[in-house]
């Protein structure tokens, strides 16, 4: 008898989302088209403990954004104005990497020999690599940041997963374009304090 109960209770429940998903997807019609269900305005409420409806998302039609804290693949910092990047080849990353995926060969003089405080070549096999961001948490010159990239397949392995200093390289721009909140933080710690007089 209980049993049945429960059962029905549970039918309703499926039969009252089932017409929900139908009136809210009605409510964003109405709202400007269906393609306003997945605006960043639309998914902060869809997306709440109080959103209704259904909240499958028609992929790789429609996409949902990324969280600001997502972890995709590494990626080296460039500074935009002189164009030279934020690494030193310290090799920090490379030491601090689980699966050792990251290669570092540093730059010398051409004249003199002496190591300069620049890579010559900069590799991540990302096949290895586990997004797990110890490589940009460690580097001391912030010049490792985790980017949003996520749609990496591919038929080949060899070449293909194999980025290389030129594949890595992004402009600090877009570290603060997909991290402002993190971009911000690194700014104020970077001013130089004020002297007490």
């Amino acid at each position: 008898m209980y049993a049945s109960l429960y059962v029905l209770k549970a039918f309703g429940v499926t039969l009252r989302r089932f017409v929900e998903s139908y009136v809210d997807d009605l409510k964003w019609f109405l709202k400007g088209g269906f393609g306003k269900r997945y605006t960043p305005d639309a998914l902060a409420v869809r997306q709440s403990p109080k959103g209704r409806g259904i909240f499958t998302v028609q992929y790789p039609a429609e996409r949902l954004p990324l969280p600001e804290r997502f972890r995709g693949f590494p990626f080296l910092v460039y500074d935009d104005e002189t164009g030279k990047p934020l690494c030193t080849a310290c090799g920090t990353c490379a030491r601090v990497c689980p699966p050792q995926c990251i290669w570092i060969v540093r730059a010398s003089h051409p004249e003199t020999g002496k190591p300069l405080r620049e890579p010559a070549e900069f590799h991540i096999d990302i096949s290895i690599c586990m997004n797990c961001g110890f490589c940009a948490e460690f580097c001391p010159f912030d010049a490792i940041k985790m980017g949003q990239e996520i749609e990496i397949a591919t038929f080949e392995r060899d070449g293909t997963l194999l980025w290389n200093q030129e594949k890595l390289l992004r402009p600090l721009s877009y570290h603060a374009q997909i991290h402002p909140t993190d971009y911000a933080q690194e700014q104020a710690k970077r001013k130089p304090k004020k002297k007490k007089a």
